[in-house]
């Protein structure tokens, strides 16, 4: 069945306050409701809670009328209905979706901790037909998920090693990634840390914990650059994360603030008026959003997005690239394009990592610089991503290119061009040089 995205279908214009609808709050921060851990007090709470209805597609909208007949449009997109009515067991599955065999017997008979989550909204995007359809393939566990192949480990990036205090993951000098939930809204099938979902005792929304991280992160007068990540940030309620980042914001050695989300593209109703007026207020804030294919770029993803840049929030993509569902240069090339066109520039090009039971996922890496060699120089630089592998054992983003250099001769450098043809370039410094 053919997807409904922005390419096909006119999305909302963007603008500040473009079908805003104001409704009584009965907020529920449902993160609250997953564990007995005390949480920091919540200033006092606004009258009103705004709600977004972006203009939905015919696709979602005949999806809601169809399995979800008493749920409202005031319903659909508040977000907290979305997170809470997430799809989580095979029998609610099945009657969205018709699950093959295989799909029936890993959601049955799970592999791994890594539990299964999906939004409604993101259900309605999935094919009901195809099992090999690719945002299906991505969030409907199969018995592949079983198979351990070699080279394969719970944390493959060491993250745990370099972890000081909980939550935090300090790799590189001047930054720190700082692990402030285990939730997510939607469950990707690949996901790296897939480890930390099934550690009960390890409950990232703990005061304490939160703490001393912040304790940390000011102890450490190198660290510039906090990336909140986790589980997906978006997650908590906006007085958490205003929390979170009003502390951060008070440490003067902190000069930028990222978080790293897939929200957007799977719970894009999130994306409020209020959740955004409280993110502007935090700049110079980016945002990492974490998009698989352009199936996922709907109405509602791009009016998410729009919503995000008009607040000066800069917005970079990360895809992870997986076989049979992103994996050709055409896809590859819908996908970049898309995300410029909802302003979101693409920034990384990740090799899956080698998480057990993922080699159905994983590509060879020179399909990778296959990729990058099909956009490069076909496509302006904006839609070139960074192809990178995070190198296991803790050694972080090593980039890849094509062979791009040929060699020196006779002090000139010898260039491959994105058409296979042969430049040379006067190197000064490589008068010396021969061949090679």
């Amino acid at each position: 069945m053919e997807n409904e995205t922005l390419f096909n279908e006119e999305s909302e214009p963007p603008g500040p306050s473009t079908g805003l609808v104001a409704v009584r709050n009965e907020a529920t921060d449902f993160l609250s409701l997953s564990t007995g851990n005390a949480l920091p007090p919540l200033p006092k709470s606004k009258p009103e809670r705004l709600y977004f209805p972006f203009k939905d597609s015919h696709r979602a909208r005949a999806f809601r009328k169809k399995h979800y007949p008493g749920i409202s449009r005031i319903e659909w997109y508040d977000w907290h209905w979305q997170f809470q009515n997430a799809i989580r067991d095979v029998h609610t599955l099945d009657t969205l979706i018709h699950l093959s065999d295989n799909e029936r017997q890993a959601m049955m008979h799970p592999s791994g901790d890594l539990p299964v989550a999906i939004t409604p909204y993101y259900a309605s995007l999935l094919d009901p037909e195809d099992p090999s359809s690719p945002l299906r393939r991505s969030v409907v566990p199969v018995v592949d998920e079983c198979l351990h192949t070699k080279g394969e480990e719970e944390d493959p990036l060491c993250e745990d090693a370099d972890s000081p205090v909980p939550g935090i993951v300090h790799r590189y000098p001047d930054r720190v990634l700082f692990l402030v939930t285990d939730l997510c809204s939607t469950y990707c099938r690949y996901c790296t840390r897939s480890r930390i979902f099934g550690r009960q005792h390890q409950c990232f929304i703990d005061t304490a914990k939160w703490e001393r991280a912040l304790a940390y992160i000011a102890s450490n007068t190198n660290i510039r650059d906090v990336l909140l990540s986790g589980g997906d940030p978006l997650t908590l309620s906006d007085d958490r994360l205003e929390w979170l980042l009003s502390r951060l914001k008070e440490i003067p050695h902190v000069e930028l603030l990222r978080i790293g989300t897939k929200v957007p593209a799977v719970l894009p109703q999130r994306i409020t008026p209020a959740l955004v007026s409280m993110l502007k207020k935090y700049h110079p804030l980016w945002m990492s959003i974490h998009v698989t294919h352009p199936d996922e770029l709907t109405p509602e993803m791009s009016a998410a997005c729009i919503r995000l840049a008009d607040a000066g929030i800069p917005l970079g993509s990360q895809t992870v690239l997986l076989s049979g569902i992103n994996d050709s240069v055409a896809t590859m090339t819908r996908l970049v394009h898309g995300l410029l066109q909802i302003r979101v520039r693409p920034y990384y090009l990740y090799q899956c990592d080698p998480i057990p039971g993922s080699s159905h996922f994983r590509t060879p890496i020179s399909k990778g610089l296959e990729i990058i060699q099909g956009l490069r120089g076909h496509t302006t630089g904006y839609a070139v991503p960074t192809y990178v592998v995070d190198a296991p054992g803790g050694g972080g983003k090593i980039p890849l290119l094509p062979d791009y250099v040929v060699g020196w001769d006779k002090g000139d450098l010898l260039m491959r061009n994105y058409e296979g043809n042969l430049f040379r370039y006067p190197d000064n410094s490589a008068d010396s040089k021969d061949i090679h």
